[in-house]
């Protein structure tokens, strides 16, 4: 269980049961969409909020490789770089955006916010924040948040033996130390590793 304040983060079970819950609601291309940005990418609930469709789309229509975060759109204002080349995060973010061409048709924006609210206009922050942390509870994840799919991939990666410099950069750390406090966190790591004590 993760620390009072802290987001959870979810068992393989319960990331299962979180697509399930996103597939099976009113948005469901949206929300598969936004939560592999979540656990794919380790956005905070701030930065997908500040996406726009040309952050991942070329002049093109093509799914870009990269995508630049500047300033404005992170914490602490600090411009990083994001890959776009996991092939479950860009196949869902393609299904998305196909089906928003459907819709708007001639009226499909660039410019315009990648995820529109229920409303048609961009999530702030906070509605961000408040979706996630409503999908989270859909599935059941006790302590489950939005900022649950960053501890995970962070996490995960760390796990997996990703060097914590990677992952840092990767994160948009300023400093390692900040990354070494998910692994130190991470109640699931450290029972493997007592486990493997020999």
């Amino acid at each position: 269980m993760a620390e009072f304040g802290q987001a959870r983060v979810p068992t393989s079970d319960e990331l299962k049961r979180l697509f399930i819950v996103a597939k099976g609601g009113m948005y469901p291309a949206r929300n598969t969409a936004m939560l592999m940005v979540s656990y794919k990418l380790g956005f905070r609930a701030k930065e997908i909020a500040a996406l726009r469709v040309s952050d991942v789309l070329d002049s093109s229509g093509k799914l870009k490789q990269e995508i630049h975060l500047t300033g404005r759109m992170t914490k602490g204002n600090k411009q990083r770089v994001a890959y776009l080349t996991n092939p479950a995060l860009r196949s869902s973010l393609m299904a998305y955006l196909n089906e928003r061409r459907g819709q708007e048709g001639n009226v499909f924006n660039m410019q315009a916010a990648l995820f529109k609210s229920q409303k048609g206009g961009a999530f702030s922050p906070n509605t961000m924040s408040v979706l996630l942390s409503h999908l989270h509870e859909q599935a059941g994840i006790v302590g489950g948040r939005s900022h649950s799919g960053r501890r995970w991939m962070i996490t995960e990666m760390l796990t997996k033996g990703v060097d914590i410099k990677s992952v840092s950069v990767l994160a948009g750390h300023s400093d390692v130390s900040m990354t070494a406090r998910y692994s130190e966190a991470n109640p699931q790591r450290l029972r493997r590793i007592s486990a493997e004590l020999v």
